[in-house]
């Protein structure tokens, strides 16, 4: 049976989330874990293992995460690095297979990082590309298992309706430098 509304099967998978766990944090806490448990993810624990063409969300790439990376996310899925911010560095300074992206600039809702720049947890991140890339009902639902998970969207509502309307990363550079200059926004 065929279905048009790809947006609500992230359990059938339309994308593959596939996440490498370094096990550097308390696994009661650990949002990566807890997305596996709920079926959202599939865990490995080299990152050897992750898929070769998915994109991987490295926040020290040089190029943003944007709906023009649909495509490549429905095809190859998405890869997603859950270690302490003090050890990302070296973690990715292992190959990781796939072709990086950063996200753009998001405020934490989760309690350890709420209301800091770019410090996002695993299951924030996933959600967030998630819904960049137009599927937004799944990243609600990525969310949704985390009592402070709406919370997410209703502190970057705005940035994340100004990215969707991005073509590529360069759109993403000049949505993010008018939103943080205050701006109006061509899109």
């Amino acid at each position: 049976m065929e279905t048009d509304n790809k947006d609500t099967l992230n359990k059938m998978c339309t994308v593959r989330v596939s996440v490498y766990h370094a096990a550097q944090d308390d696994p009661k806490k650990n949002t990566a874990l807890r997305l596996s448990r709920r079926g959202f993810v599939r865990i490995v624990k080299k990152i050897r293992f992750l898929p070769k063409r998915a994109i991987v969300l490295n926040p020290f790439s040089t190029i943003a995460f944007s709906p023009a990376d649909r495509d490549r996310l429905e095809n190859f899925g998405l890869a997603a690095l859950d270690c302490s911010w003090e050890q990302a560095q070296k973690v990715l300074g292992e190959h990781v297979r796939g072709t990086s992206r950063c996200l753009p600039i998001l405020i934490a809702s989760n309690p350890v990082n709420f209301g800091k720049l770019t410090k996002l947890t695993t299951a924030e991140a996933i959600s967030a590309a998630l819904y960049i890339a137009g599927f937004k009902t799944t990243a609600e639902e990525v969310l949704e298992i985390f009592s402070w998970g709406h919370t997410f969207f209703e502190l970057n509502q705005r940035f994340l309706d100004q990215y969707i309307t991005a073509k590529n990363s360069a759109d993403i550079i000049e949505i993010q430098k008018a939103l943080f200059e205050n701006k109006p926004c061509n899109k």
